[in-house]
């Protein structure tokens, strides 16, 4: 098992999502960029990193029906199954690394908060790109979440890469144009203040 997995699998053995720095009990910003999309409720939406983030409760609540929910973490997936009982049968659940995902579908929307910046080496990096621009489809949406300069060096003990709206924009802009990028501020749940690059882009 990879050196990454485990430690995942640890957090989220020992942490439930309440007490985690990401949690947020209405994902805010995300619901907003993604009503703004205005998106069919028959997209295929996946969720990068999801974990056991409320945010499939949210886009089940608004009548998507073709979701994916990824995470390396399978314990933080079997949270988000059982918080959902019956409803998690609705919900394709995908365990894997986000830097070594091979999508077998194409997707109308790619939502990743907080998974993207944990991804510090030039492969990693290239491998998550190269995928997100072969998964979505033309026209389709990419909402993208990363520490910013002023936000957090390292996260959950690990190093991290912060970008910035000129970092992403870059990062993209071979296959994506950039729509909408703001600097959102997160309290956690031990009232620290994390800032956000949160952006989202079309395909071209």
């Amino acid at each position: 098992m990879k050196e990454a997995k485990i430690h995942w699998e640890n957090v989220y053995d020992k942490k439930s999502y309440e007490d985690a720095s990401w949690y947020q009990e209405i994902p805010e910003t995300s619901l907003r960029f993604i009503k703004e999309l205005e998106l069919p409720k028959t997209s295929k939406i996946i969720d990068i990193g999801g974990g056991d983030s409320n945010l499939v409760d949210y886009l089940l609540k608004e009548g998507f029906r073709d979701i994916s929910v990824l995470d390396i973490s399978e314990k933080a997936l079997v949270k988000a199954q059982k918080r959902l009982a019956e409803e998690a049968e609705k919900i394709n659940w995908i365990i894997a690394d986000a830097s070594e995902f091979e999508a077998t579908q194409i997707y109308h929307l790619w939502h990743d908060r907080a998974t993207f910046h944990f991804l510090t080496k030039a492969d990693q990096i290239q491998n998550y790109v190269r995928t997100l621009e072969n998964s979505i489809v033309s026209g389709g949406f990419v909402i993208l979440a990363t520490f910013s300069a002023n936000g957090p060096e390292k996260c959950s003990g690990r190093t991290i890469k912060q970008y910035s709206k000129e970092d992403l924009e870059k990062l993209l802009r071979d296959k994506f144009e950039l729509l909408r990028c703001e600097n959102i501020d997160h309290k956690t749940p031990g009232g620290t203040i994390q800032n956000f690059t949160f952006c989202y882009f079309r395909k071209k």
